[in-house]
C-alpha cells in the first residue's frame, strides 16, 4: 500500500519497438514522398475516368498534395546526400537494415540445414543490432552491423547466391513488374509538339489508360477483347502511327468505324449533322516551340469550343472563318475497326486529313487509325515542363508549370 504523502515515481515509457523504428526510417526515406504520391494517384485516376465533375473539384487538392510530395522529396534527398550527422546516421541505419535483411533471407533459404548454434548466435546478434537501432546509438550500431555481417559470413556463406545472379533476379522481377504495368495499366507519354494545343501543351507529361480499351498485344497490333469500352468521339488517344510504327501520336477521336464524315469550311459533319462550335476568343495567344532550335515564340489563333456528340472541348483555328473544305467537302466513311482523328490545333496538326504526317507538303490524304494501333486513352497531366513556370528564366523559357499538374485531359 502506498504511504500517504510519498511521491510516486513516473512510469517509464515503453521503449519503441524495432518495427516502429523501421517505419520511422521508411518515412524519412526519399522513397516515402514518392510512394505517397503514387498512392494518391491510385485514388485520383479512377475519379478522373469515372467522374469528370468530381475530378475537376479534386484537381487543386491533388496538385497541392503533389507539390508537397515533391518538396518532401527535395528536402529528404538533400539531407541524404549531405555530409552532416543526418547523412551519417542515415547511412549507418541503411547498412544495418541491409545486414538484418540479408540474415532473414539467408535463414529462410537455409531452412532446416541451419544448425541450432548458428541460429542462436545470429539471434543474439540481431537482438544486439535491434537494441542499437532502436536506441539510436550510432557507434554501437556500426559495431553490431559489422558483427552480424561476420556471423552471416561464418554460418551462411554457403547459402549465398552469386551476387551477379542475385542482381539479375532482382532486376528481372522489377523489369517484369514494370512491363506488366506499362502493358496492362498505365504508361507515361510526353507531348512533343503543339498539335493538341490548347488541350495539351508542349512538354506536358501525361498518363495513358491502357486498360480501358482492352489489353493490346504489341508488335502484332491486336486487342483480343475490350475491357471497358471501345474508343468514342471526343476521346484523346495515344497511338502508334500505322504508316510509321516508329512514331507515337496523340490526337482526338472525331469519328469511329461506320461514321460518315465531311469537313466543310472547317466544320466537322458526322452522319450528316454539323458538330456545333462557338467562338470563344478571336485573338487567342499561345506559345509554340520551334522543334529544331527549341526557342519559344508567341502565336495567335481563334479559340473555339466544339461539341463532338456531347463532348465539349477547346480547339484552335488560325482564322475565325475560312472556306476550306477537306476532301472537296465530300463525305467519306470511316472503315470498321478504325477511327478518324484530328488535332485540336486544327491548322497545325498532321492528322487523319494529311496521311498522319507521312505525306510531305500537307497534301490531303485520308488515313485512319486501326484500333490495334491505339495504345490507350490520355487521362491526366502529371508533370508539365513547358513554357513559363518555375525556373523558366534559367532554361530559355522552359520551366515547371505547376498550374497544369494533375489536370484531367478532356
Amino acid at each position: 500500500m502506498d504511504t500517504p504523502g510519498t511521491a510516486q515515481a513516473s512510469p517509464t515509457p515503453p521503449a519503441p519497438s524495432i518495427s516502429a523504428t523501421l517505419w520511422r526510417e521508411r518515412c524519412l526515406s526519399p522513397w516515402a514522398p514518392v510512394s505517397a504520391l503514387g498512392l494518391g494517384l491510385l485514388a485520383y485516376l479512377p475519379v478522373v475516368e469515372l467522374s469528370p465533375a468530381s475530378a475537376a473539384k479534386a484537381q487543386p487538392a491533388m496538385k497541392g498534395f503533389g507539390l508537397l510530395c515533391l518538396l518532401g522529396l527535395a528536402v529528404l534527398s538533400a539531407l541524404r546526400v549531405g555530409q552532416g550527422p543526418f547523412a551519417r546516421a542515415r547511412r549507418l541505419r541503411h547498412e544495418a537494415h541491409e545486414a538484418r535483411g540479408e540474415y532473414v533471407r539467408l535463414l529462410k533459404r537455409a531452412g532446416p540445414r541451419a544448425t541450432a548454434t548458428a541460429r542462436e548466435e545470429l539471434s543474439r546478434g540481431v537482438e544486439r543490432l535491434d537494441a542499437a537501432y532502436v536506441g539510436a546509438d550510432l557507434e554501437a550500431l556500426q559495431k553490431e552491423t559489422a558483427g552480424l555481417a561476420r556471423l552471416v559470413d561464418k554460418h551462411f556463406a554457403i547459402f549465398r547466391r552469386n551476387s551477379t545472379v542475385e542482381f539479375l533476379l532482382g532486376f528481372g522481377r522489377a523489369f517484369a513488374i514494370a512491363m506488366a504495368i506499362r502493358t496492362v495499366a498505365i504508361e507515361p507519354f510526353k507531348i512533343p509538339s503543339g498539335s493538341m494545343i490548347p488541350t495539351l501543351q508542349i512538354g506536358d507529361q501525361i498518363f495513358v489508360n491502357k486498360f480501358i480499351y482492352g489489353v493490346r498485344i504489341p508488335w502484332v497490333n491486336r486487342v483480343p477483347f475490350q475491357v471497358v469500352r471501345a474508343p468514342v468521339r471526343g476521346d484523346v488517344i495515344v497511338f502508334e502511327n500505322p504508316l510509321n510504327p516508329s512514331k507515337d501520336f496523340v490526337k482526338r477521336v472525331v469519328a469511329v468505324g461506320g461514321d460518315s464524315v465531311a469537313i466543310r469550311h472547317d466544320v466537322v459533319f458526322i452522319n450528316g449533322q454539323a458538330m456545333p462550335r462557338r467562338l470563344v476568343d478571336a485573338r487567342h495567344r499561345y506559345m509554340d516551340q520551334d522543334y529544331r532550335s527549341g526557342t519559344w515564340h508567341e502565336r495567335q489563333a481563334a479559340l473555339f469550343e466544339e461539341d463532338l456528340s456531347g463532348h465539349r472541348h477547346a480547339l484552335l483555328q488560325d482564322e475565325v472563318e475560312t472556306d476550306r473544305s477537306y476532301n472537296g467537302g465530300e463525305a467519306f466513311t470511316v472503315p470498321a475497326g478504325t477511327v478518324f482523328v484530328l488535332g485540336d490545333n486544327r491548322d497545325n496538326s498532321s492528322d487523319s486529313r494529311f496521311g498522319l504526317g507521312e505525306y510531305p507538303g500537307m497534301v490531303e490524304h485520308l488515313s485512319f487509325v486501326p484500333l490495334g494501333h491505339i495504345k490507350g486513352k490520355a487521362m491526366v497531366t502529371w508533370l508539365a515542363l513547358g513554357h513559363g513556370g518555375l525556373l523558366s528564366g534559367l532554361f530559355g523559357g522552359t520551366g515547371f508549370n505547376t498550374e497544369r499538374l494533375f489536370r484531367p485531359v478532356r
